[in-house]
C-alpha cells in the first residue's frame, strides 16, 4: 500500500538541494523513516547550548528563527524558510548547538534522522559537496546567490556559520611521518611508537603506502594474545590504509574517517595509494582543529580555572587569528570575534582573582578597557591598557576600599600578564593607584582632562576616550558616561586641543610619495604602520565620533561606518577611510604574525610591487580626512 504521508515528502524534497541530486527510491526511502513537527509560534526547535539531535531538519512551511543570546539579550541571525536546512552542525561538530532555533509562525518541519541520511553523504558526491559548501559559503543554501555569505556579513561572533568556517580549512597533519617496511619485526615497530610517542605507524613499500598499524591495532591484536610480537608487520597490518591529498580540510577529513570506520588517515600527493607519502591525520588532529572555533574558545576561557588554561586559549586565538587571516575573512570581523574572546579571558581572570583573594568586593565596581582594547583593536601581542572604578563610599572607608580594588587591579594585572599581555610601559593600568579610584575620582579627572586641556594631558587622555566597561556595575558606567557627554556637550577648547593633537601625527609619505622610514634605532629602515598610518585614523575617527555624542562606538572601522550615516555629504570618504583602515590593520596583523610581533614596523622589502601600492592607497583619505577636522574645530582658539 502506497504511503501517502510518505510520498509528499518525497514531492517536497526532490525540488530542494540537496534532495534533488538522489534518486526517488532513495528520497522515498528517507521519508518512510523521517518525522512532520508542527511547531506553534515561539515554540522551540532546539536551543542554545543543548546537545544536538539526531535528526536536522528542514523547512516546509513557515519560518524558523535563528537566534544567538549574550549577556541575556537575544539577537536574531537569520531565518530559515521553505527548503532550508537546519541543524547540520551533527554532521561535523560533536559538540552542542550553538544557536536556538524557534518558530517564529506556525511552521511545518520535516525531522530526517542523520543516522539514515548519512550513508547518502558517502555514495553521492554532489551531497557531500553540498554540506561543505554550506559551511565555506556561510550559507545554508551555497546555491543561493541572493543570500550567500549572508551570516557572516552581520558581524555576529557566535551563529553556527562563523563557528564552523574552520571546518572548510585545511587541516594541519604531521609531516613526514614513521613508516616502516612490511617486514618489519612488530616487536621493533612497537618499540618505535612508544619512544617516539605517536599512535601510528604507516606499513609503505617502495615509497607507497600499503597498509598501517596504529596502537588500536596492538591492543586488539597483540595485547589479548591473538598474535606474537616477533611476526612481522604485514601480518598484522590494517590494509589498504584510506588515503587522502594534502589539502583535504577538517571536514572532508571527518567525513572520510567516519565513512570508512578509521582514526588514522595517510595523506599524499594525489590522494591515492599509487603515490609517495607526505603526512598522516589522526582523530586528535581533526579535535585539536575543532578546538580553534570562536565558540569553543570561549567555552574553555569560561571553564579555565588557572592562567595556564587562560594562555591556552590565548595562544589558540593566535591560531584563529592566523587561519582568518588566510581565509580572507575581513579585518572587521575578525576583530569582532578576537575582541569578546579577549574580553571573556578579562572577566575570567578577575573572577579568579576575586576567588584567590578570598573576600568579595567590599562594594560595586567595574573593569575599563581602554586603548585598542577599548577600541576592541587588539589583534595581537599589544599591550594591556585598563583602568578601575569603584561606587564612592565614604571617606573614612576610601583607603580601606581602594586598597581590596588595588590588590584585585594588582592580581589581575598580573594574571593577564602570565596569560600573555604585557603590562602597559606607560603604567596606563588598573593597578597604577592613578588608574584605581572612586567614581567620583574618575568624573573630576575628566572633567579636569575636558575643561582644562593642557596638550601634554590631552595627549595621555585620549587613551582614556577609547573605553569598553567589560565588568561590573552598569550603573557606574552609566553615571561616568552622563558626566562625560555633559561636560563635553560644544566644549570647543576641548575639541580644539583633540583636533590640534590628531594633526600633529607624522606624515606616512615624503614629498615625493616616498615612504617615511624610520631614520634610526632598533627599526631603522622600517615603516612604523602605527603612528605613520593607523594612528592618524584613529585620532580622526575618535574626534569626530566624540563630537557627534558617539560614546557607545569606539571601535575605528564602526566609527566610520556611523559617520558614513551621520553625514551624507562625507558619505564617501568615510567609507573609503573605514575600507583603509580595515586594510592597514591587515598588513600590520601579517607582519605581526609572520615574525610573532605587535606587527607595528613593517620592512617594505618583504612587500611586493602590489602590496607597496595597496599600502600608499590607504593614504589616500588622509588629506580629505584632516581638512574636515580643521575646518570644523577652532584651533586658532588655541594658544
Amino acid at each position: 500500500m502506497k504511503n501517502i504521508v510518505a510520498q509528499s515528502i518525497v514531492d517536497f524534497l526532490k525540488h530542494f538541494p540537496p534532495f534533488q541530486t538522489l534518486d526517488i527510491s532513495d528520497l522515498l526511502n528517507i521519508a518512510e523513516q523521517s518525522k512532520i513537527l508542527y511547531l506553534d509560534k515561539n515554540q522551540l526547535l532546539f536551543k542554545g547550548g543543548s546537545t544536538t539531535h539526531e535528526d536536522f531538519y528542514v523547512v516546509k512551511s513557515g519560518t524558523i528563527g535563528l537566534s544567538i543570546t549574550s549577556d541575556a539579550e537575544e539577537t536574531l541571525i537569520d531565518k530559515c524558510d521553505e527548503g532550508d536546512i537546519l541543524g547540520l552542525r551533527p554532521f561535523f561538530a560533536k559538540d552542542d548547538y550553538l544557536m536556538t532555533a524557534k518558530a517564529r509562525e506556525e511552521s511545518i518541519i520535516y525531522a530526517i534522522p542523520i543516522a539514515v541520511f548519512k550513508p547518502y553523504i558517502f555514495q553521492k558526491q554532489a551531497v557531500l559537496d553540498f554540506l561543505l559548501q554550506s559551511f565555506a559559503s556561510q550559507t545554508r543554501n551555497p546555491f543561493d546567490k541572493e543570500r550567500q555569505g549572508i551570516l557572516i556579513s552581520q558581524n555576529i561572533l557566535f551563529n553556527e556559520q562563523v563557528a564552523d568556517i574552520q571546518y572548510y580549512q585545511p587541516i594541519k597533519y604531521t609531516k613526514n611521518p614513521i613508516t616502516a617496511n612490511p617486514d618489519d619485526i612488530l616487536k621493533f615497530i612497537a618499540k618505535t611508537m612508544a619512544n617516539s610517542s605517536i599512535g601510528s605507524v604507516i606499513i609503505q613499500e617502495n615509497k607507497l603506502p600499503i597498509g598501517i598499524i596504529t596502537d588500536r591495532d596492538l591492543r586488539v591484536k597483540v595485547a589479548t594474545g591473538q598474535y606474537p610480537l616477533d611476526i612481522d608487520a604485514r601480518t598484522i597490518m590494517t590494509s589498504p590504509v584510506i588515503t587522502v591529498p594534502e589539502n583535504i580540510s577538517v571536514a572532508e577529513a571527518q567525513m572520510v574517517m567516519l565513512k570508512h570506520g578509521v582514526g588514522h588517515l595517510c595523506v599524499t600527493q594525489d590522494g591515492s595509494n599509487k603515490s609517495i607519502i607526505s603526512g598522516i591525520i589522526s582523530e586528535h588532529d581533526v579535535i585539536a582543529a575543532q578546538s580553534n572555533t570562536p565558540g569553543i574558545l570561549l567555552k574553555q576561557t569560561r571553564r579555565a580555572g588557572s592562567a595556564k588554561e587562560l594562555k591556552y586559549v590565548r595562544e589558540k586565538l593566535s591560531d584563529l587569528i592566523q587561519n582568518s587571516i588566510d581565509t580572507n575573512i575581513p579585518v572587521s570581523h575578525i576583530s569582532n570575534i578576537v575582541a569578546e574572546i579577549n574580553i571573556e579571558l578579562t572577566r575570567r581572570a578577575i573572577e579568579l582573582s576575586v576567588e584567590k583573594i578570598g573576600i568579595p568586593p567590599p562594594v560595586r565596581f567595574t573593569w575599563v578597557n581602554i586603548g585598542s582594547q577599548g577600541r576592541k583593536e587588539q589583534l595581537l601581542k599589544t599591550d594591556q591598557n585598563n583602568a578601575l572604578i569603584f561606587e564612592d563610599v565614604e571617606p573614612e572607608q576610601y583607603e580601606d576600599i581602594k586598597s581590596y580594588f588595588m590588590e584585585l587591579a594588582e592580581m589581575v594585572n598580573e594574571f593577564l600578564e602570565k596569560v600573555g599581555y604585557e603590562p602597559s610601559p606607560a603604567g596606563l593600568l588598573a593597578s597604577n593607584s592613578l588608574w584605581c579610584k572612586s567614581l567620583s575620582g574618575w568624573i573630576k579627572q575628566y572633567n579636569t582632562w575636558i575643561n582644562t586641556p593642557a596638550e601634554k594631558g590631552v595627549e595621555l587622555s585620549t587613551t582614556f576616550f577609547d573605553f569598553d566597561f567589560i565588568y561590573g556595575a552598569p550603573e557606574i558606567e552609566d553615571t561616568l558616561v552622563l558626566s562625560i557627554r555633559n561636560n563635553m556637550d560644544h566644549n570647543k577648547k576641548f575639541f580644539g586641543y583633540m583636533a590640534a593633537d590628531t594633526l600633529r601625527n607624522p606624515q606616512p609619505l615624503g614629498f615625493f610619495r616616498n615612504f617615511v622610514l624610520e631614520s634610526e634605532g632598533e627599526h631603522k629602515d622600517s615603516f612604523d604602520i602605527k603612528s605613520r598610518a593607523l594612528e592618524p585614523y584613529i585620532d580622526a575617527a575618535r574626534v569626530l565620533a566624540l563630537s557627534h555624542n558617539l560614546f557607545e562606538i569606539t571601535n575605528t572601522y564602526h566609527r566610520f561606518k556611523k559617520l558614513a550615516e551621520l553625514e551624507p555629504k562625507n558619505t564617501e570618504l568615510y567609507e573609503d577611510c573605514a575600507e583603509a583602515f580595515n586594510t592597514l590593520m591587515r598588513f600590520r596583523t601579517e607582519e605581526g604574525l609572520i615574525n610573532d610581533s605587535d606587527g607595528r614596523y613593517i620592512n617594505l622589502n618583504d612587500l611586493s610591487k602590489s602590496d607597496k601600492v595597496k599600502l600608499k592607497n590607504c593614504f589616500e583619505p588622509l588629506n580629505d580626512l584632516h581638512d574636515i577636522v580643521k575646518n570644523r574645530f577652532p584651533i586658532t582658539y588655541i594658544n
